[in-house]
């Protein structure tokens, strides 16, 4: 019997060309979407609870905090700074994990303390000069000023003078300074000083510990330069704008409605009338469980200046310290 098989070596079929290559890059794609899926996992909910308990990014739109802070400011505020309450924790969690206590309108102060220990979480309390970001409690805005009054603290403006517990809060003249607002075109000229308040700190001495911060008044016959006399209530405290005639604060009408219509003539220099809508009402006296937190930083800004013959723009807008 003749053996017909032979052994002969088995040549591969050549690969057809571009065959190979597509399912390589699919697979590379499918890498790099889980990789970029994965990172998006991580990195969102760090951010959202970083963002949430620890610091988060406002941008500044008004010129209220000027020189401080110019329009087009994004500034780093410290979340962790007053403690956590309904306004600070954002998207509603707030009032859902902390719960919504309705105090009294003009509380004592034993009924101040609990409402202020009961809505705030790990709270600490502010200083007098400090940058606060805070809801508006009329409104869903939420705004920045700086601290002035605490509980218990008697604010008056008298001729554009700052007093606080009946004693004038010193003021230095730094210099007159001319820019362009950012809501128009004309040169505007203000005088710039530095003001310096006690914090509500005492030092080892026993002494006053201050902070000195610069304001703008335009003069001293502005609309809010004639107040009564505040007695910040148990439980709020007393916001102003350092742009100070550039600044609907604690000191404006519409946020004490009842004292403007009882003694509309304690605000010479502001219309009596107040508007029936009160959406619109200034900030009052803010209370405690509606601050949201300190800003600390300017990281950056965003914004140009609008140049012009004699008109200054501001400098160091980068990682500048408030």
């Amino acid at each position: 019997m003749t053996d017909t098989s032979t052994d002969q070596p088995v040549t591969p079929e050549p690969a057809v060309e571009g065959e190979a290559a597509p399912r390589g890059m699919k697979k590379k794609i499918l890498h790099e979407f889980r990789e970029t899926a994965l990172t998006i996992a991580i990195f969102v909910p760090f951010w959202l609870l970083f963002s949430t308990f620890v610091y988060e990014l406002r941008s500044i739109p008004s010129e209220s905090m000027v020189p401080a802070l110019q329009v087009g400011d994004r500034v780093a505020v410290a979340k962790f700074a007053y403690g956590y309450n309904r306004n600070s924790i954002p998207f509603g969690l707030g009032l859902f994990v902390i719960g919504d206590k309705k105090c009294p309108d003009q509380p004592n102060a034993a009924q101040a303390k609990e409402c202020v220990e009961a809505e705030n979480w790990f709270g600490s309390k502010p200083k007098r000069g400090d940058v606060i970001v805070f809801q508006h409690p009329h409104s869903d805005r939420v705004m920045i000023k700086r601290l002035i009054g605490l509980p218990g603290d008697a604010v008056e403006v008298k001729a554009g003078r700052l007093y606080l517990n009946d004693v004038e809060v010193p003021r230095d003249k730094v210099r007159t300074t001319t820019y362009i607002p950012d809501d128009n075109s004309r040169i505007t000229t203000a005088v710039e000083y530095r003001q310096t308040i006690p914090t509500g700190d005492k030092d080892k001495d026993g002494k006053d510990v201050t902070k000195s911060f610069l304001i703008h008044e335009f003069s001293d016959s502005e609309s809010l330069d004639e107040t009564p006399r505040f007695l910040v209530p148990e439980g709020h405290v007393f916001m102003m704008g350092d742009n100070r005639d550039n600044s609907e604060d604690s000191r404006a009408p519409s946020g004490h409605r009842r004292l403007a219509a009882q003694f509309p003539e304690a605000w010479p220099y502001r219309g009596a009338g107040l508007s029936a809508d009160t959406r619109d009402d200034a900030v009052g006296m803010v209370p405690m469980d509606y601050l949201i937190g300190r800003a600390e930083t300017v990281l950056f800004t965003l914004h140009g200046c609008k140049q012009a013959p004699g008109a200054e723009c501001p400098e160091g807008r980068m990682w500048k310290g408030l």
